[in-house]
Parts: structure tokens; C-alpha cells; sequence
């Protein structure tokens, strides 16, 4: 198990400014999906604290994570799953004592991203189109170490792309909200 602070800024965006991004960075060739799937307990015990757990899987790659609020950013935990650990935790769903959260919990929706990365500045900024229950969104992400800093340059990055500012929903949300 192994936690980090993450702290990032987001924006929804429209399919063209999106499509025109990637274009002018030059990354139409490096996206790649990563599917989330969201776990919760039947009374949706986890989304009321605002605690998000998922299951990320890029490839053959799968990784546990509780996501949760604090002063600055989100605090994260992870845990590295093998692949037959990951598919029957999705399948069954698991005790999440394992991640230190004291809830029997199943898969409750699920989402995939079509993500692009490349720097900026001091930190790594995110094109991403997500795909969910029939819906497709498009976004950027601004993940950075340090907050005043890292909103200033998301700030100018707008600013010099003529995108206005739309608050982003997290992803987990956009999922359970969406889900049949």
C-alpha cells in the first residue's frame, strides 16, 4: 500500500477545443484508455462521505485507490492488484477494510477515459474524453505539486487557449449519476 497528495485543476471542454488540442500538442498518436470502476455500498455509504473508491485498469495493469478529501488536494491510497485479484474483486466486490474503509462494497458504475498526458510548466496537463452510460464528455486536468503556483499556470493556460472556465464534475459522480 503506498498514499500521495494529489492536487489538480480541471475544466470541462467542448469536442473542438479538445480535438484542437490534441492536435496542436501533437498527440493524436499517445492516447490511450484507462477504465475506473466505481465501488460503494448499497446505501451509497461512501459517495455520502465523499470518499471515492476505484479499481483503475490501464491494460493489464490494476490499481485499488481511495480517494479522499483534504485541506489541499485529495489524498490518495493505493494498492497494486494482480489481474485475477482485480476481476474477482469486480466481480463479486470485497471488504474494504483492505484499504482501511469498514464496508462491504460492490461495483456500482464504471467509466473510460481516452487520455492524453504531456508537461507543462511545473506540473502535467491532462486532455481527456470520458465515455460513460451513453454520454461523452471531454475535459483538461492540471495536476501539480504545489497550489498557487499550479493555479496560476492552469489559469494562463485558459487564458492563452481561449477556453472558458467550466467547473469539471468529478468522474465517480458523473458515473454513479448516469448509471442504470
Amino acid at each position: 500500500m503506498y498514499a500521495n497528495k494529489e492536487i489538480e485543476f480541471k475544466t470541462f471542454i467542448t469536442k473542438e477545443k479538445y480535438n484542437e488540442l490534441i492536435e496542436e500538442f501533437n498527440l493524436a498518436n499517445n492516447i490511450f484508455a484507462q477504465t475506473n470502476h466505481y465501488f460503494d455500498t448499497v446505501n451509497s455509504d461512501l459517495m455520502n462521505q465523499g470518499i471515492v473508491l476505484r479499481i483503475r485498469q490501464k491494460g493489464n495493469s490494476y490499481k485499488l485507490t481511495k480517494k479522499t478529501h483534504s485541506e489541499i488536494g485529495s489524498d490518495e491510497t493505493h494498492i497494486l492488484l494482480n489481474k485475477e485479484k482485480a476481476m474477482e474483486m469486480l466481480a463479486k466486490g470485497f471488504n474494504a477494510q483492505i484499504i482501511d474503509l469498514p464496508y462491504e462494497v460492490k461495483k456500482r458504475a464504471e467509466l473510460t477515459t481516452y487520455r492524453v498526458s504531456s508537461p507543462y510548466k511545473d506540473g502535467t496537463i491532462f486532455f481527456d474524453r470520458s465515455e460513460y452510460y451513453g454520454n461523452v464528455d471531454y475535459e483538461i486536468e492540471y495536476e501539480v505539486d504545489e497550489v498557487e503556483q499550479g493555479l496560476k499556470d492552469f489559469n494562463e493556460f485558459l487564458k492563452n487557449h481561449n477556453i472558458e472556465y467550466k467547473e469539471s464534475i468529478r468522474k465517480s459522480k458523473r458515473a454513479f449519476d448516469n448509471c442504470k
